[in-house]
Formats: C-alpha cells, sequence, structure tokens
C-alpha cells in the first residue's frame, strides 16, 4: 500500500542522504590534502549514495495516490509516436524493467539532442542522466526494498500496479522542461 511503500523508502532516502553528505566531506578533505587516489576511490560511493537520493526524488515526484490513468497532450502524443501506443509503451517499459538484474531502476527519459523518448535501465542506484545522458522522466524503482512489504519479491506484479500510481502531470512536467 501506498503508505507502506513511503515509509520504506523514506528511511532508506534519509540514510542515503546521510551517506552522500558523509561521502561529499570525505571527497572535499581528500581534495584539500591533495589525495587524488582517495578522490578517485570514493567515487563508487558518490554515484551510489547521490545516485540514490537523485534517483528518489525524481521517483516521489513521479507518483500520487491520485495517479494513475493516461498522460495527457505533447507527452501522449510522443509516447504514440515513438512506441505506436500507450499500452506498447506501457508493455515494453514494463518488460525492461522487469528484467533488471538484481537491483536498478526502470525510466523513460528523452534524449535531449534528439528529442526522442527512450526506454532505459540502470543498474543499482545510477542516475540516467549520468549514466546515459537522457533526461530523466519517469522512473521505477526495482530495488526490492520498494515493494518488498506489499508484493513480497514478485516484481512483475510491483511493475504492473505501479501504473496505478503514476504522476502523469510530474512525468509531462519534466518533459516540457526537457525539451526547452
Amino acid at each position: 500500500n501506498w503508505n507502506d511503500l513511503i515509509l520504506s523508502s523514506g528511511i532508506n532516502a534519509e540514510y542515503g542522504v546521510t551517506n552522500l553528505n558523509a561521502t561529499a566531506e570525505k571527497i572535499s578533505a581528500a581534495v584539500a590534502e591533495g589525495n587524488s587516489s582517495a578522490v578517485i576511490g570514493l567515487h563508487g560511493a558518490l554515484k551510489f549514495n547521490g545516485g540514490g537520493h537523485i534517483n528518489h526524488s525524481i521517483f516521489w515526484e513521479n507518483l500520487s495516490p491520485n495517479g494513475g490513468g493516461l498522460p495527457t497532450g505533447p507527452l501522449l502524443a510522443a509516447i504514440e509516436a515513438e512506441f505506436g501506443s500507450f499500452d506498447q509503451f506501457k508493455a515494453k517499459m514494463s518488460a525492461a524493467t522487469i528484467a533488471v538484474q538484481g537491483s536498478g531502476w526502470g525510466w523513460l527519459g528523452v534524449n535531449p539532442e534528439s528529442k526522442r523518448l527512450q526506454i532505459a535501465t540502470c543498474a543499482n542506484q545510477d542516475p540516467l542522466h549520468a549514466t546515459t545522458g537522457l533526461a530523466p522522466l519517469l522512473g521505477i524503482d526495482v530495488w526490492e526494498h520498494a515493494y518488498y512489504l506489499q508484493y513480497k519479491n514478485v516484481r512483475p506484479e510491483y511493475v504492473n500496479s505501479i501504473w496505478n500510481v503514476v504522476n502523469w502531470e510530474d512525468v509531462a512536467a519534466r518533459y516540457a522542461k526537457a525539451l526547452s
């Protein structure tokens, strides 16, 4: 249920921000010391914790207890142009997201050069833009903590249900911003 999802991910998000801040302090200290090796060694923690913060910030805005249904306007037109129909988009994005091995994210993004929509996946907490160059529009978290309380280990059921809470207004606003 919605409240279980908020509780579970809220705790994880706070933990990620705490770790991101600790990593930033370590990087600042390493830079001040001129310790390039330490700066490079902290890259993984920065990517994991920073990516987790970026991804979850988008995720929470992408969801609403009043969400679901279909997008409208230019976003729906772009989905239909790129994927044939909303149902074909939903099936393709669901399949890609369910197929993520281990933990990660399924994404709808827009290519800033071609202005075309693309579906992509990222492992772990890798952020979409830094990993692929795509502007993130819609992210589906497929770390087990995102769905275990309600769906146990049945990822397909979770992914199929998440469409009922997608905040299409937020996704459309991200799309408009990415095109500007």
